[in-house]
């Protein structure tokens, strides 16, 4: 009997199973500085916490920087900050879908919205969100203890801020009743001593400006025609001029005029005459109040404090003049 040659099947090759791309994350950098910590000895800088932050997320394989955010001189105890505001509205946008933050307190110390932005907004938007410090990592956190921390160490900084609010509203309130300087500028036509922050003098950029108005006033100039003026002669308002030396980071003060409001608010400041006028708003997280303008009852003024700009005559005659105007006759 003759042998049948075997037929061979021929090898079916296995299906190649396709890797899954690794998800990139366009990461946010979000980085904040409150007025508190400003000049404490060992406290954040802006500079190194993007610094810290630009480094974390380009050393992620799973990570691209699509942008920074820094909000800085606003406080973390409520989300009304304008680099977040923009951050979360690129967010929506669908162009960052990642926000990495130094620490949990640098992105709020408000424990209810914070819980509730890592909860629930950004797992509803599929944002993922990591605090470097921390070693907090929403991609992972369910996995490990961490998350359960999160909550404890939000309490934690909001007890933190209540405690430093208090304590910072009552150093203030003492340094007031004293005199000293307590704000972040001095009026406009004024500045801050080098020798000392809590003393101001005149500004030899800023005073002559300060009085050429009350002279502009004096010779009958509302203060609308003052302001358009000062606009023709392309003389920085306060804000702005503040902006330009770079105290003021801002980018809504770049372009700011002076306005009938500005120039009015300089010819009733008492603060020409030489004397310290604060006080004028209150603001109390401790308390949970929110900034309020006070009552001039209420304002501390400390009479000779600093040389004047204004002589006691010419105030008198400006205020005796009509500041509240109706519109058009400004």
């Amino acid at each position: 009997m003759a042998k049948t040659k075997r037929k061979v099947n021929p090898v079916v090759s296995a299906p190649v199973q396709e890797v899954p791309k690794q998800r990139v994350y366009r990461a946010g950098g979000y980085v904040r500085l409150s007025m508190e910590d400003s000049g404490r000895p060992g406290a954040d800088t802006i500079e190194n916490q993007k610094e810290l932050v630009r480094g974390y997320i380009e050393g992620q394989p799973d990570m691209e920087l699509a942008g920074l955010y820094c909000d800085n001189g606003r406080t973390g105890t409520d989300f009304a900050r304008p680099a977040f505001e923009r951050m979360m509205e690129d967010v929506r946008a669908g162009t960052i879908d990642c926000i990495v933050v130094k620490d949990l307190s640098r992105f709020g110390r408000n424990y209810r919205e914070t819980g509730n932005y890592l909860e629930r907004i950004f797992p509803f938007l599929d944002v993922r969100f990591v605090a470097i410090s921390d070693q907090f990592d929403t991609l992972n956190a369910r996995q490990r203890s961490d998350g359960y921390l999160i909550p404890l160490k939000n309490i934690i900084n909001e007890a933190y801020s209540k405690d430093i609010s208090k304590k910072v509203g009552s150093g203030y309130a003492v340094k007031q009743r004293k005199g000293e300087f307590t704000g972040t500028w001095a009026a406009y036509g004024y500045q801050k001593c080098a020798r000392d922050p809590h003393r101001i003098e005149p500004n030899t950029e800023t005073a002559p400006v300060v009085q050429d108005i009350f002279q502009k006033r004096i010779l009958g100039m509302s203060c609308t025609q003052i302001a358009r003026e000062l606009n023709r002669q392309g003389i920085a308002s306060p804000s702005r001029y503040h902006y330009l030396r770079g105290d003021a980071k801002s980018e809504r003060y770049a372009c700011a005029k002076w306005s009938p409001k500005v120039v009015g608010d300089i010819l009733k400041n008492e603060v020409y005459l030489g004397h310290m006028v604060q006080g004028r708003k209150r603001q109390s997280f401790s308390e949970g109040k929110r900034q309020q303008l006070l009552p001039q009852t209420r304002w501390t003024v400390v009479r000779n404090t600093h040389e004047p700009l204004i002589d006691k005559d010419t105030f008198q005659k400006v205020q005796e003049t009509k500041f509240v105007e109706k519109a058009g006759r400004q």
